[in-house]
């Protein structure tokens, strides 16, 4: 009898191969990445908002202190989706404490919350509404490892500062912020959509913490679907064939979806387990259970692919005379990200003032990209949701090394940088009509507005 080799007891370490090809590749854009200065162009879009980015950078800076304050407390209080009450009422009383009366459990979310700012005289029908978005949810078991509370300072410091420039200015518009719990696994934001949150709103903002700064950068839409293949237990030794074997169907799902991936473009995305499977070996499996996410980085090919899994899922079924329940999206989809170029433009700029530098699209490969909610909004509105610099290149989102990047100098000067540039976008949105103009032209000239209900709806 031959000797059997030993069997590994760790696992193969992964090659860096592709990730360290990738990084040079983009420090060749980032050493090719120029932007001009806000003052190298004077003259041009920015005269009419010189003063007022200075206002806003002055008031942004004094900020500091609070900002710091949101970014080390609620990395040392983590609240998971759709129970950030703590977060929620400690990023309200700050802004309360600033004169904004706020209003918590806004749009049918009870730890969402909304503060305004409106000129005299507002009138909605023909003055602007900017939304600054924060979002404050952290991740289970690993707390701010997507760097929410960096997001939510962005968010508030962006508010008071583009308030307080906005009260002496006589420019007519309104300001909200708008706390959006939920993200993390949720689409918290499409809850709020469907309450009203974007009624009335011209263009949202945010910014989301990264290794890179980046100016617009791939986020793709998803989906998830669970399923549960029914079949009929049998003794497994004496009576197999009195059987339909339920975890059969659901493995032939999981291989058929892998075998489609050579048929997918190369920004979907498919992930799959199998989360039940049966009790004992002995016993034919009479139900096992899947749970799925499909991704894609456009809305038609999103649903192209869901529908691609609902055959594999029926086939499977078919083919193990098995019954299958397949629960879509138990909490609603979320798009793709639409970045308005002519909000990043602007962005950029306010960067540049910054000392950053905001890499343009595709400087950071597509294929480095996850989901946000705030691809509904922005499939609804000019959107603005850029990068901004935690931690170093190589820490990944939804790391502990994120965690910890997300609490130190380097997240509380992004939160800085982010809040300024925000406000500064804010404002001119306000300030410059034909700003405010040309982003929404370009809004209806990439497809206009689409909603999740719209998409479902589509043959």
């Amino acid at each position: 009898m031959m000797n059997s080799p030993e069997p590994p007891q760790y696992p193969s370490t992964p090659s860096t191969a592709y990730l360290d090809s990738m990084q040079a590749d983009i420090d060749a854009g980032i050493a090719a990445a120029t932007v001009d200065q806000p003052a190298d162009r004077e003259q041009e879009a920015y005269e009419g908002q010189r003063q007022l980015w200075e206002v806003v950078t002055g008031v942004g800076e004094s900020l500091t202190d609070t900002l710091t304050h949101i970014v080390k407390d609620l990395h040392a209080h983590p609240e998971v989706a759709f129970k950030e009450v703590r977060s929620m009422n400690e990023l309200a009383n700050i802004v309360e404490d600033a004169g904004h009366p706020v209003t918590r459990g806004v749009y049918g979310v009870d730890t969402a919350f909304e503060a305004v700012w409106a000129s005299d005289g507002f009138d909605p029908h023909s003055h602007p509404t900017i939304s600054i978005m924060a979002e404050y949810d952290a991740l289970p078991g690993l707390g701010h490892a997507c760097g929410h509370n960096v997001i939510a300072a962005a968010g508030v410091g962006a508010f008071l500062a583009a308030s307080e420039v906005l009260k002496g200015s006589g420019l007519q518009g309104r300001v909200l912020l708008q706390g959006t719990p939920a993200e993390e696994g949720h689409t918290g934001k499409e809850y709020m959509i469907r309450g009203g949150a974007l009624e009335g709103v011209d263009a949202a903002v945010m910014v989301h913490g990264f290794g890179y700064d980046v100016g617009s950068h791939a986020w793709v839409g998803r989906r998830s679907v669970s399923v549960t293949f029914k079949g009929v237990a049998a003794h497994a030794s004496s009576q197999p064939f009195m059987g339909r074997n339920a975890l059969d169907a659901a493995t032939l799902a999981y291989q058929a979806m892998g075998l489609l991936r050579q048929q997918m473009p190369p920004s979907d995305r498919l992930h799959a387990i199998i989360t039940e499977g049966g009790d004992r070996p002995s016993i034919v499996p009479p139900e096992a259970k899947m749970d799925i996410y499909v991704r894609s980085l456009g809305n038609r090919t999103l649903m192209d692919l869901s529908e691609r899994i609902d055959d594999i899922i029926a086939g499977a079924a078919q083919m193990t005379g098995c019954g299958v329940e397949a629960r879509w999206d138990p909490h609603p989809m979320s798009l793709p990200v639409r970045n308005s170029a002519t909000l990043v433009e602007r962005w950029t700029a306010t960067q540049a003032a910054r000392g950053r530098v905001a890499l343009p699209a595709g400087t950071v490969p597509d294929t480095l990209a996850a989901s946000t909610d705030f691809g509904n909004v922005s499939n609804l509105v000019p959107g603005l949701h850029p990068m901004v610099k935690v931690s170093p290149p190589e820490v990944a989102l939804h790391t502990e090394a994120f965690a910890h990047w997300a609490q130190t100098d380097d997240a509380v000067k992004a939160a800085v940088d982010s809040a300024i540039g925000l406000a500064q976008v804010a404002v001119d949105l306000l300030a410059d009509g034909a700003f405010l103009e040309a982003a929404k032209q370009e809004f209806e000239e990439t497809g206009g507005a689409v909603s999740v209900t719209e998409l479902l709806a589509q043959p």
